[in-house]
């Protein structure tokens, strides 16, 4: 069994063959940021459902706190000309 204590925490975010974005998928302790790359290859991507990978270490991530919902996400509904509903996307577009 691998000793990983002491090994930081890196986050997986993985981009499928029919996405446009890349999804968080899971956690991993790594000693580096190429031997995480290379461990989440091997735990998230077996089935060939990935194009691209990306690790980024949990200490660098920075998130809201629930506490501020309602400072950072109620005025945006005052603004409903910043939502997309009064364009038409051309046919061409259906990504979006």
């Amino acid at each position: 069994m691998t000793q990983t204590t002491g090994w930081p925490l890196w986050e997986v975010f993985v981009r499928s063959r029919q996405g446009l974005d890349h999804k968080h998928c899971g956690s991993l302790h790594a000693s580096d940021a190429t031997m995480a790359l290379q461990m989440a290859r091997d735990v998230y991507t077996r089935r060939l459902e990935g194009v691209s990978i990306w690790v980024v270490p949990s200490a660098a991530i920075t998130a809201s706190a629930p506490a501020d919902q309602a400072i950072d996400f109620d005025p945006m509904a005052d603004k409903i000309y910043r939502h997309p509903t009064f364009y038409r996307l051309p046919d061409e577009v259906d990504h979006m």
